[in-house]
């Protein structure tokens, strides 16, 4: 029987069924868990959340009336993915959504059976989340959002907008950023006459001493990974890089003060 035949016979026999019967048999309650790396009130974090429950409600899903929805907010703490992770697996939801690689690392570390959907997590084949990105495998699936080859790509832009820029600096945190091999990018780089430097960073401490020592010589500039702890810690990146007068470009930096960005809708993503 076709997909479209089969639907509509159930409605239709649905439809003629009598009224107690639909009062004896409620409508099960769903229960979907979120993990967002990004603090509760970040506007990223804000964005997420509207999208993902106006996406429910077009098809039907609609929170407190057929789907419960347990949200926790990492806020780029490694501690607390894994924490939360936890938690919400205990509650044994139908699904849930795991954003960012980090979410997705401590969610996998937690259950094997529970459908776990991401969404921002780069080279989920590289990293070994799935199996191949046409037959994930397992009960792990979702939306991969970029590869190594992007960093290229902002470097091009990057020397576009600052014709002066020779020495670009990556900046991000190693434990909750993915750091995939630079080394095609670098060469591309190093074809366009830029020389790379990878910056790890933990704290506002360590982002003032990047970015200070791009801003020593003339032609620094600066990449900002897409990592959690990036987002949350922009208003520092874009006060040194103003501050210091080093340009900088990474993904969705618009969004929050900054110039320059080539990135996909993130948003977009959670819908």
């Amino acid at each position: 029987m076709k997909r479209r035949a089969f639907v509509a016979l159930i409605g239709s026999a649905a439809a003629a069924w009598p009224l107690a019967a639909h009062a004896q048999q409620p409508e099960r309650m769903r229960r979907v868990g979120v993990l967002i790396a990004f603090p509760e009130h970040h506007p990223m974090a804000q964005a997420y959340v509207t999208a993902f429950v106006q996406a429910l409600a077009r098809f039907g899903w609609v929170e407190g009336k057929n789907i419960r929805i347990d949200y926790h907010f990492a806020a780029g703490d490694p501690t607390l993915f894994k924490t939360y992770a936890t938690e919400l697996v205990s509650l044994a939801p139908d699904a849930i959504l795991a954003s960012t690689a980090p979410a997705l690392v401590a969610l996998r570390g937690q259950t094997r059976t529970i459908p776990v959907v991401f969404v921002v997590v780069p080279d989920p084949v590289g990293q070994g989340f799935v199996q191949s990105l046409a037959r994930p495998g397992g009960n792990i699936t979702g939306f991969s959002s970029y590869d190594a080859a992007i960093v290229g790509k902002w470097l091009q832009l990057l020397r576009e907008a600052a014709p002066g820029v020779t020495r670009v600096a990556v900046i991000f945190n190693p434990d909750t950023a993915f750091a995939p091999s630079l080394d095609r990018e670098i060469e591309v780089a190093r074809s366009l006459g830029v020389t790379v430097t990878l910056a790890p960073v933990h704290d506002d401490a360590a982002i003032e001493a990047a970015i200070a020592a791009q801003a020593r010589e003339p032609g620094g500039g600066l990449i900002i990974m897409p990592d959690s702890f990036n987002v949350t810690h922009l208003d520092v990146i874009h006060a040194a890089a103003a501050r210091h007068r080093v340009p900088l470009i990474g993904w969705e930096v618009p969004r929050t003060g900054g110039l320059m960005s080539y990135w996909y809708d993130s948003v977009d993503l959670h819908a």
